[in-house]
């Protein structure tokens, strides 16, 4: 059996090891591709790999779990297991990793008044069923049976959330009593409120920092921290920034690659490191999360770039060659391990309006009252609520009261409106003619749920419509819903035409090779785009991303489908597969 100790240093199978480790989240890069990152991490010059565990991903149902494809997770162990790389196992509760809620389930939010990552019994109980399916499958991969897991983290970044130390203990007493048996660790901004509120000292929950620059400032406040507790560890930084996330509609956020390498040098000298991001990756689906503000939060991207030491789809970075450098002194430059591709153009086959094929992608669920997202079942994408009514005056007033995150209301099919968070409640003039029977249809999306911060609550965090819509001066009733269902997109009705509006564009071409590669949207409005069935994710003409990343496996030799689902009623008629990223 294999053994970890936490002493001054960290002792692996009685060896003092300083842990170099980077960040690569096996649910953010395809399968395929698993291999290539960690052979480049290892080839880095790091001895361990770092992953976060979204629980919304593997039980993305209540009592429903999913460990297939890209959750795989169990053989990402044993690929790191095989290339003889330790693992920083981050199978917390909740991970922020700028992923949908925190990686919380949706389903959460369909119990009254729950509250998350508190001491709440309804919480822990459903955390309580997770954890009993997780953490036997994982924990026979720790050292302690000779596998590569070496620490587990107990919370997130909890001292920037709370302070119930019951909910850490509860949390602690789930993770020994499933099998974890590695040590325990947590991670907080490197103050000492955040520290001492996101710890859990009392079972020798060792502390980290996360920081990524001014190594020597940050590393002496939690060293303060553990020697004012008599706390005997390691020091680590556990986040060391090497880039930053993005959002629509602000600049690409870049860092000097020397300015980098000089901090995390810095960094090096100090204690032992875990780089985030090693490789960013894609925010597949509809997984991206949201920055948290008063009024406008913001969504992030669908990319993952990060700016980190590989790029979103793998590429050696000019930060990669001078890491490696500092900490293996080889100078020479490795080359890539595969190759993007231009496709060319690619000529439209096909378009239908939404509303034209609704009934065949959405079943239709009727209620007086306009419900939620969560209530539908239906937490991400988009919801489109119907109601007919007869209007007894020309140009009628209407009010969304409280929806979430983006309004597009339609009279009649024709486009009237578009609502985000801050104009959502804002008074709308309906063009209706008095005594005549209008169709009014509202296509909510929910752009992410926030993942950081005082948001994260069932109360702010529900999407579509959460309370009503008023006509007049009197919120009206009788409604029905159409939740949009993109697996069964092989049942849409092209015969129906496109008019106008939202709608879906598809292009067909055959591919001689597969290679990775990018899909030019410029020219488009907001959408998704699905590639032989497979996800993408989102894309929205503010950029600062132009493109969406298309790995090779999703493509195939022969004849290939690609549809796009766009809101605003901007497509083109010829699309382009280009070999880079595209930016405003």
């Amino acid at each position: 059996m294999g053994s970890i100790e936490v002493n001054k240093e960290f002792f692996i199978n009685g060896n003092k090891v300083k842990i170099i480790s980077g960040a690569v989240h096996y649910f953010r890069i395809v399968p395929e591709y698993w291999r290539d990152t960690l052979l480049d991490l290892k080839a880095m010059g790091c001895n361990t790999v770092e992953t976060y565990v979204p629980w919304n991903l593997h039980e993305p149902y209540q009592g429903k779990y999913d460990f297939s494809g890209i959750k795989d997770i169990e053989t990402f162990l044993k690929l790191a297991e095989e290339l003889e790389l330790f693992v920083i196992l981050r199978a917390s509760p909740y991970i922020c990793a700028e992923w949908e809620m925190g990686g919380l389930p949706a389903w959460l939010l369909k119990y009254p008044r729950i509250r998350l990552r508190t001491n709440d019994k309804q919480y822990l109980k459903c955390l309580d069923q997770y954890f009993s399916i997780l953490l036997p499958k994982l924990s026979k991969y720790q050292i302690t049976q000779n596998g590569p897991i070496i620490l587990a983290q107990l919370e997130n970044e909890y001292g920037s959330y709370g302070e119930d130390k019951e909910y850490l203990l509860a949390v602690y007493q789930m993770m020994r009593k499933y099998g974890i048996e590695v040590p325990l660790f947590t991670a907080d901004g490197t103050w000492h409120e955040a520290l001492n509120a996101g710890s859990l000292l009392e079972k020798k929950v060792f502390p980290t920092g996360n920081f990524g620059s001014q190594a020597k400032e940050n590393i002496t406040v939690l060293k303060k921290f553990m020697e004012s507790y008599q706390i005997t560890a390691p020091l680590m930084c556990m986040e060391f920034w090497d880039g930053w996330f993005n959002r629509w509609n602000q600049e690409i956020i870049k860092r000097d690659p020397q300015e980098f390498v000089n901090s995390a040098q810095e960094m090096l000298s100090l204690g032992s490191v875990n780089f985030y991001m090693f490789q960013g990756g894609t925010n597949f689906g509809w997984m991206n999360g949201c920055s948290a503000r008063k009024e406008h939060d913001l969504p992030q991207i669908t990319s993952y770039d990060y700016d980190a030491i590989l790029t979103e789809y793998g590429a050696k970075t000019e930060k990669y060659h001078l890491l490696r450098e500092v900490i293996t002194g080889k100078k020479e430059r490795l080359p890539e391990r595969r190759q993007t591709k231009n496709y060319g153009q690619i000529i439209k086959n096909r378009s239908v309006s939404l509303f034209s094929t609704l009934d065949c992608i959405a079943a239709c669920h009727q209620s007086d009252w306009p419900l939620t997202m969560e209530e539908l079942d239906h937490y991400y994408g988009y919801v489109v609520y119907q109601h007919t009514f007869k209007s007894y005056t020309d140009d009628l007033r209407m009010r969304i009261i409280d929806g979430r995150d983006r309004a597009k209301i339609y009279l009649d099919d024709q486009e009237i409106a578009t609502q985000y968070q801050e104009e959502i409640g804002d008074e709308i003039n309906l063009p209706t003619h008095s005594n005549d029977t209008h169709d009014l249809k509202i296509l909510m999306e929910n752009m992410g749920r926030v993942n950081y911060g005082s948001k994260l609550q069932a109360e702010t965090q529900q999407k579509g419509i959460r309370n009503g819509v008023i006509l007049d001066i009197h919120f009206t009733k009788k409604w029905k819903h159409y939740c949009l269902n993109f697996e069964h997109l092989d049942l849409l009705n092209w015969e129906n035409g496109y008019q106008s509006g939202p709608g879906f564009h598809e292009y067909i071409f055959e591919a001689d090779e597969v290679k990775e590669t990018f899909i030019d949207l410029e020219g488009f409005g907001k959408g998704v785009v699905f590639v032989n069935g497979h996800h993408c994710g989102r894309f929205y003409e503010a950029g600062p991303t132009l493109s969406l990343y298309i790995p090779g496996p999703f493509l195939k030799k022969g004849i290939n489908q690609i549809i796009i689902f766009e809101t605003e009623g901007c497509y083109r008629d010829k699309i382009e597969l280009i070999g880079q990223p595209k930016y405003l």
